[in-house]
C-alpha cells in the first residue's frame, strides 16, 4: 500500500543558512576567495565563499567559473573604482539580506549592484528610493496645504467684515422701505397726525 507523500518545509532554514554563512564569514573559517577593493588610494581586503556570492552576483559567479586554475587556497578578486564602505555593506546584505546605510549612499549601492550585477540589491534599493520619493511628494503636498490654509485663514477676516457690513446695508434699506418719510398730506398744518383730533373730540364727548 503506497502512502501519501508529505512536505517537509523548514521556514527558518534559509534564514539559519545565511546567519550560519555570515559567522563563518566573519571568523574566516572556510573562506576561498579575498576580494580586494580600492578606490581613490583607500584599500582593503575581505575574504568571503565563492558559493554565497555566486549565487548572489552574476559578476562573481562569471568570474568563478571562467577561473583557469586557482592561485592558492584561496581566489583573488581585484575591485577597482568601488568605495571599501560600500563593497563592506554589500557583503554584509548577501550574507543577511539587510544592511542599514545612509540615505545619500542609497544610489552608490544601487550602483554597486547594479556594478556587480546582484539582481537582489538592485531591487531592494529600487524600492527604498521609490519610497523616500513618495515620502518627499507627502512632504511636499502636506506644506503646500498649510500654506492654503494659512492664506485662508488670513483672508476669511476681511470676508466676514464685508459680509457685516453688507448685512446692516441691508437693514437700512430695510427700514428706509417700512418707515417711508411722512408725505404733506398725512400731516396737518399743525403738525399733528389726523387721528390726533379724533382722539381729542371722544375725550371731550
Amino acid at each position: 500500500m503506497e502512502s501519501n507523500a508529505v512536505l517537509l518545509e523548514s521556514k527558518s532554514s534559509p534564514i539559519n543558512l545565511l546567519n550560519e554563512m555570515h559567522q563563518l564569514r566573519l571568523l574566516g573559517h572556510l573562506c576561498d576567495v579575498t576580494v580586494s577593493v580600492e578606490y581613490q588610494g583607500v584599500r582593503a581586503e575581505f575574504v568571503a565563499h565563492k558559493a554565497v556570492l555566486a549565487a548572489t552576483s552574476k559578476f562573481f559567479k562569471e568570474v568563478f567559473l571562467n577561473e583557469k586554475g586557482m592561485d592558492g587556497p584561496r581566489t583573488n578578486v581585484f575591485l577597482n573604482e568601488v568605495q571599501v564602505a560600500d563593497f563592506a555593506s554589500f557583503l554584509e546584505f548577501v550574507y543577511t539580506a539587510k544592511v542599514e546605510v545612509e540615505e545619500d549612499r542609497v544610489q552608490r549601492m544601487l550602483e554597486i549592484a547594479e556594478k556587480l550585477k546582484c539582481l537582489d540589491l538592485s531591487e531592494t534599493c529600487f524600492q527604498l528610493k521609490k519610497q523616500m520619493l513618495e515620502s518627499v511628494l507627502l512632504e511636499l503636498q502636506n506644506f503646500s496645504e498649510s500654506q492654503n490654509s494659512e492664506e485662508e485663514s488670513t483672508t476669511q477676516p476681511s470676508i466676514l467684515l464685508e459680509s457685516k457690513a453688507a448685512a446692516v446695508a441691508e437693514a437700512d434699506q430695510a427700514d428706509c422701505l417700512l418707515d417711508p418719510p411722512d408725505s404733506p398730506v398725512d400731516r396737518s398744518s399743525n403738525g399733528m397726525s389726523p387721528e390726533m383730533p379724533a382722539t381729542k373730540s371722544k375725550e371731550k364727548m
